[in-house]
């Protein structure tokens, strides 16, 4: 595992916590990997470092690229600053001040452009070109997924007994190196991917049940809204994924209420999308150890109200 050691001392080892009441709840062991405690405030940072320390001396005097409208670009910025590679990141205009002036505060520069994700990709895309500089995919690369495999090396290291993995899919990136790697480490593993019901693009294109490409996508799990599945990555889910479930909007609301008022733990929509799959499996399946992948934790503040309202409490009683 090269990435592993590439990546000691330059990220985070995040904490793998348990809580007696979701151990109740669900009816078995679940261990939280808290990547919501990771540098920039999620996974991300992995794939980029790892991706930014691949680069020959040539590609690294040329800079690095990248198109995000929030954690990839912090993670990115930071990596590129940290091997003192010049970092430009493309950002759609109606990106949060916060999220811009994080990224531009981890060094890198920031260029507003286009209303969404794509048309900034498009302009990333278009610079990359005209500079030469190295274009850093925030899912659809091998090295990238090698970073984020990480993850999963250090679960494992942490807790040997895991039996199921519940991770977030958005394009792939982390899904795709967390099930290859855990499944080196322990075939006997079982990875259930976890997608918005709201954007569910690689579950489509796994069960054949809808579009493959959607045509717009709208969730609080944000940082998991991709509209159809990556093409490096889909290939790794089909191969070494056990099974992908879909989850609905309030039931992220909820597992983000339930990290936020039980444990004290801030997780952003896409990161509390794959507590939501373990919680909405609950007891149905055989007790076991459970690990579960909290992505992120950058969440506007001011959507909590909203994120009340959404999930509209089932109110969880623990006896």
């Amino acid at each position: 595992m090269d990435a592993h050691k590439t990546l000691q001392g330059v990220v985070h080892r995040t904490p793998l916590k348990t809580s007696e009441t979701l151990n109740q709840l669900v009816g078995r062991q679940v261990f939280m990997k808290t990547e919501n405690q990771q540098k920039t405030g999620a996974f991300k940072v992995r794939g980029a470092s790892y991706k930014v320390s691949q680069l020959t001396k040539e590609e690294a005097r040329r800079g690095v690229i990248a198109a995000s409208a929030g954690n990839h670009a912090q993670g990115v910025a930071l990596a590129a600053t940290k091997r003192g590679v010049e970092a430009k990141i493309f950002m759609p205009e109606s990106t949060p001040q916060a999220k811009v002036q994080a990224t531009e505060g981890y060094g890198a520069k920031v260029v507003l452009t286009g209303e969404s994700f794509q048309e900034a990709y498009q302009a990333a895309c278009e610079e990359q070109k005209r500079s030469g500089a190295t274009f850093v995919h925030p899912f659809d690369d091998h090295d990238v997924m090698a970073g984020q495999a990480t993850v999963a090396v250090e679960m494992l290291e942490q807790q040997p007994d895991l039996e199921t993995l519940y991770v977030p899919i958005g394009g792939g990136g982390l899904i795709s190196g967390v099930a290859f790697a855990a499944k080196q480490l322990k075939p006997s593993i079982h990875v259930v991917g976890v997608q918005s019901a709201e954007a569910p693009s690689t579950y489509n294109a796994l069960y054949k049940r809808g579009p493959e490409k959607l045509t717009s996508v709208s969730t609080i799990a944000d940082g998991i809204a991709v509209k159809e599945k990556g093409k490096v990555t889909f290939p790794c889910i089909q191969k070494y994924v056990d099974r992908v479930i879909t989850v609905e909007e309030s039931e992220i609301a909820r597992a983000m209420l339930f990290l936020l008022e039980r444990e004290k733990t801030l997780v952003e929509g896409a990161g509390a999308t794959a507590l939501a799959g373990l919680m909405q499996e609950g007891v149905s399946l055989s007790a076991g150890n459970s690990g579960v992948i909290l992505s992120g934790g950058n969440m506007d503040l001011t959507r909590i109200p909203m994120i009340r309202k959404l999930a509209n409490p089932k109110k969880i009683v623990i006896a």
